[in-house]
């Protein structure tokens, strides 16, 4: 299962893990997402093809943090979760806050989002570590 260093079963299922993350904690955070967004529950449409890109992304998130720890030697579990907080906090967090400020919208969307992706994020890098890559 491994070619250049990846560990491919570990990405996608690091990649399928976390597609419950994002059903759980929008589910519970539904309502003051789609405040923040400025969103009302009718304009909600709920298309297969978003889920379809939304397992892709993390399919490609998988692979990349796989390569990163890879690539630094941190074959652990803790190293991977240590791997995926430093990639989210040095590029998703930063990223969120200019798309968000420049769309106009609050710090609670950051922080909803942002938690989300820090969920993803060290579920991702957790399995990935221990699995090794």
């Amino acid at each position: 299962m491994e070619f250049f260093g990846i560990n491919y079963l570990a990405v996608c299922i690091a990649a399928v893990a976390a597609m419950p993350v994002g059903a759980a904690w929008y589910g519970a955070l539904g309502k003051p997402w789609m405040a923040a967004v400025g969103l009302k529950p009718d304009d909600i449409e709920q298309k297969p093809s978003l889920y379809i890109i939304a397992a892709i992304c993390h399919l490609v998130i998988a692979f990349f943090l796989a390569g990163i720890i890879g690539h630094i030697g941190t074959h652990s579990l803790g190293g991977g979760i240590v791997t995926a907080f430093f990639c989210w906090l040095g590029f998703v967090v930063p990223t969120m806050c200019v798309n968000h400020r420049f769309q106009g919208t609050g710090w609670d969307l950051t922080a909803i989002d942002g938690g989300h992706w820090l969920a993803t994020f060290l579920l991702q890098g957790a399995i990935i570590g221990w699995f090794g890559v």
